[in-house]
């Protein structure tokens, strides 16, 4: 899985979004985003990138002291006001 800064994801998004990788997005060498094409080339990265994501959640969640059932509820009740 490759790792790709957030200002080269930006400015070459639609490239690298064609070429269907599956991506890790860093600021300053610390992951803040996921890139998981629908159709990933390499199935294997992709569920790798998404269990590394629930492990960025679930650190996040620890630090900040909240509970899973609180933030889905926060995220559910922001999306019923859209």
């Amino acid at each position: 899985m490759r790792s790709v800064g957030v200002r080269e994801f930006r400015d070459q998004a639609t490239t690298i979004m064609a070429a269907g990788e599956t991506l890790v997005i860093e600021r300053h060498g610390e992951p803040i985003g996921f890139f998981v094409p629908i159709t990933a080339k390499d199935r294997r990265a992709g569920r790798a990138a998404l269990g590394r994501l629930g492990e960025v959640v679930e650190d996040v969640l620890t630090s900040a002291g909240v509970e899973e059932d609180d933030l889905v509820r926060e995220v559910s009740a922001r999306r019923r006001v859209r």
